[in-house]
């Protein structure tokens, strides 16, 4: 997204004013789809940043519709995040038997990855394929892994059961997602249920361990927000869309999931290559 700032309206220009409130929305219902659905959300902005524009601050109208996607999350997980908090300190059993323990424990564990990986590489990572040529390959590694989720079955490994490896393998995969075209929710998904994990647990654990990642990250780019050129209509309209889309991608990736399906949703990640190849054939004829 290119940075502007906004004008006064003159006469006439009412219309094409109204037209580019719009784009914000957009974005904000783009991020809310794409964020959840194992598509990359980051790799279908970098492709409709190169025609709609966002006026202001665009690092602060980022944060603002990562935050907005976080909402969902946390509603539609309210019971597993609240044994998260609870376990620990009135659950019954043995401790590390609590299931909200091990939950919280697991988490833990595969966070670090995520965060070595985000705050050594993602400035490279981002600088090498935030072009429309190079989503030509990630959404293609994106297409191919969820792909090879059609040879997966049930899997068997509950919460209770599962390894502290896996959990590390999952925050790696989360680590390389900050490469736009590389989905995360697909990348961490398709690893746990490789990696033998029951789907209802795959996706779950997906979702709760994108909570930290969501929240570091809008952190450490909180240091970069001026705020000096504030769209308060933007902002709110952009975040109240990836809400509300977010969560219906959400719902309906989870119903996905449980019936075996995620392998659909490579044909898409396919399609989206070939559609980044020719626009950056046609950038560089511009």
């Amino acid at each position: 997204m290119t940075p502007g700032s906004s004008v006064p309206v003159a006469d006439g220009a009412t219309e094409a004013a109204g037209a580019s409130d719009l784009g914000p929305v957009f974005l904000g219902a783009l991020q809310g789809l794409t964020e959840f659905l194992p598509v990359s959300s980051s790799g279908h902005l970098v492709l409709f940043q190169q025609f709609i524009e966002v006026h202001g601050d665009e690092v602060l109208f980022d944060v603002a519709l990562h935050l907005g996607t976080l909402v969902p999350v946390l509603w539609f997980y309210r019971q597993s995040l609240w044994g998260v908090l609870r376990d620990p300190f009135v659950g019954e059993g043995a401790f590390w038997d609590r299931e909200g323990v091990r939950l919280l424990a697991l988490l833990l564990v595969a966070s670090v990855p995520t965060a070595i990986l985000g705050l050594a590489f993602e400035d490279l990572f981002e600088s090498l394929f935030s072009r429309p040529g190079a989503l030509v390959v990630t959404f293609a590694i994106t297409g191919s892994l969820l792909f090879l989720t059609r040879e997966t079955g049930e899997g068997e490994t509950g919460v209770r059961q599962m390894k502290w490896w896996q959990a590390v393998g999952i925050g790696v995969a989360q680590g390389f997602a900050i490469t736009p075209g590389i989905s995360r929710s697909g990348a961490t998904i398709a690893v746990g249920l490789f990696f033998g994990l029951k789907r209802e647990v795959a996706v779950r654990f997906s979702f709760l361990l994108s909570v930290p990642a969501i929240l570091g990250a809008a952190l450490l780019k909180l240091r970069e927000v001026e705020g000096t050129d504030l769209q308060v209509v933007q902002l709110v309209g952009g975040t109240l869309a990836a809400m509300v889309t977010g969560y219906f991608a959400l719902v309906l990736l989870v119903r996905v999931v449980k019936q075996g399906k995620l392998a659909h949703f490579a044909w898409y990640c396919w399609f989206a290559a070939i559609v980044a190849g020719v626009i950056a054939v046609w950038r560089v004829a511009a």
